[in-house]
Order: C-alpha cells, then sequence, then structure tokens
C-alpha cells in the first residue's frame, strides 16, 4: 500500500469518511444514499441528498469499526444499513448502539460522554473518546438524537500516542465544547461538521462558518478538513461562509479543502513533532 492509504483520511460525503492509519481502518457516519433520495430526520421531517457519494458501500475495504456520532437518516442510512457487515464494530452513542442491536448490529458499543473504548491490532490502539456535543439550541436538544464528537488517539506498541484526531460530531458551539481543549490541548487533525443545518428551514442544529470558525479557534488542531456542508437541501451555511469567516479569524492556513473522492495524507509516526 501507498503512503496515502495506509495513513490518510478519505472524503466520501457528507460526514462519511474513510479513516487509515497505524494498520486501522475505521469509516464514520455512514451515509451511501444517491443522489434524489431521501434521508429521515425523525418527527416527519426529511431532506433531499444532492450529491452522489464518491465512494458504494460494496467499495469499501474491510473494516475495523464504524464511529457513528448519532443516529440521524444523513449519518446512518438504509443503504449503509442494508450494505455493512453487521458483524462490525460500530462505537456510538448509547442511544444509538440500543438501536442498532435491535438492527441486527450485535458489536454496536454505546459510549457514554469523557468514557472511551479501545481497538489494538499487533502495531498498537486507537482509543475512541466520546466528547460533548449539543445539536440544538435550548431545549430544541431534547427533541433530536443524542450526538457525541470523537476523539481518535492512535498509539503504537511502546504506548505513546502517535496521532489525535477529533471529530465534532453534528454540533452547535455550546459552553460544553470549552472542556475539549483542555482535555485535549494538542490535536493533530479535527474534523469539523459545519452546514448551517436548519430544521423546519429556521433551527439551526449544526455548525455554520461563523460558528465553525469559532470551533477552530477553540480547539486549534493543526490541520481542519471541514465536511457535511453542501450534501443536503437542509444546509443553509455554504462551505464559503467557513472560509471567509475562518480567513478572517487568522486560521485560514490550517485549513484542507477536500473535494468528495480526496484523501488527506496524516502524518506519519515518525513525521508527528
Amino acid at each position: 500500500m501507498s503512503d496515502q492509504e495506509t495513513a490518510s483520511v478519505l472524503f466520501i460525503g457528507n460526514a462519511t469518511t474513510l479513516i487509515r492509519y497505524n494498520g486501522f481502518t475505521i469509516l464514520t457516519d455512514p451515509n451511501f444514499l444517491h443522489r434524489g433520495q431521501y434521508a429521515y430526520l425523525g418527527h416527519g421531517l426529511f431532506t433531499r441528498r444532492l450529491t452522489e457519494p464518491a465512494l458504494a458501500v460494496d467499495r469499501l475495504p474491510p473494516l475495523d469499526a464504524v464511529l457513528l456520532s448519532h443516529m440521524h437518516g444523513d449519518h446512518w442510512d438504509r443503504v449503509a444499513r442494508k450494505g455493512l457487515d453487521h458483524s462490525t464494530p460500530i462505537v456510538t452513542t448509547p442511544h444509538a448502539a440500543r438501536r442498532l442491536k435491535r438492527q441486527g448490529f450485535g458489536g454496536a458499543v454505546g459510549v457514554a460522554t469523557w468514557h472511551d473504548h479501545e481497538l489494538r491490532n499487533p502495531g498498537g490502539s486507537v482509543k475512541i473518546t466520546s466528547l460533548p456535543a449539543r445539536h440544538g439550541p435550548g431545549p430544541v436538544d431534547l427533541l433530536l438524537p443524542p450526538v457525541m464528537g470523537s476523539m481518535l488517539e492512535f498509539s503504537g506498541p511502546d504506548g505513546r500516542v502517535r496521532l489525535r484526531l477529533h471529530i465534532s460530531g453534528d454540533t452547535l458551539m455550546a459552553r460544553e465544547l470549552d472542556s475539549i481543549p483542555r482535555r485535549f490541548p494538542d490535536i493533530d487533525v479535527g474534523i469539523v461538521h459545519l452546514g448551517g443545518t436548519k430544521l423546519l428551514g429556521v433551527l439551526l442544529v449544526t455548525m455554520d462558518g461563523r460558528q465553525g470558525a469559532e470551533w477552530v479557534h477553540l480547539l486549534k488542531p493543526r490541520r481542519v478538513l471541514p465536511v457535511h456542508y453542501d450534501d443536503y437541501g437542509a444546509f443553509s451555511s455554504p462551505l464559503s461562509d467557513f472560509r471567509d469567516h475562518v480567513e478572517r479569524s487568522g486560521h485560514g492556513d490550517r485549513v484542507v479543502y477536500l473535494s468528495r473522492g480526496e484523501s488527506h495524507r496524516l502524518p506519519e509516526v515518525s513525521e508527528r513533532p
């Protein structure tokens, strides 16, 4: 395999990425609906997909795990449910794990906030810590499925952390997030969910461009990969909004913009500061 295949993040579409590092292959928020199909968001709400995923579910490599931020139709859809191996471990919220087990995914593991789940292979381990996230403003959050951010810490056989990769999950900027950089002040890569998703065209339930720039300023990852911004009709904040705000905040040099199907090379073990 090339370096890009063994240490990379492939952007498939929406919040779906394929992370390869230190012998692990992890799929995030599997969304394989096709252009024109509808994702169901609960409470009778739905949104239409505007793009094609860069990779079909049946073209995925063997997976060590799926990382699912929450149970919404644009993060876990009927195509993923049918196409993924039901024995694959799925690391997610306790709420989503219960639903997945009823769907036949017996390897689903629910991880409470600030708790973690570890995977091991001959080359080391990856520890996945569930981090705070808030999907909706105020009491609206109670109407939405619980969501988590995630910190992936890849370690070698000596136990030393070689890479820290943070995934925001579908969240708004909220006070709960302030504790993340205190616990993890040294983040190599941050994958940020944007889009300014609006329910009923009014209620903001994911970060828009301004909040995304605030997230970058708060967490200061060495590299930032924006995702989840133009695949569905419910999005109200284009990627250009984020680009404008993050440039004005002085953090534009941290951001890598990937098109669907493109990969970002992660630093090899020997390259990490």
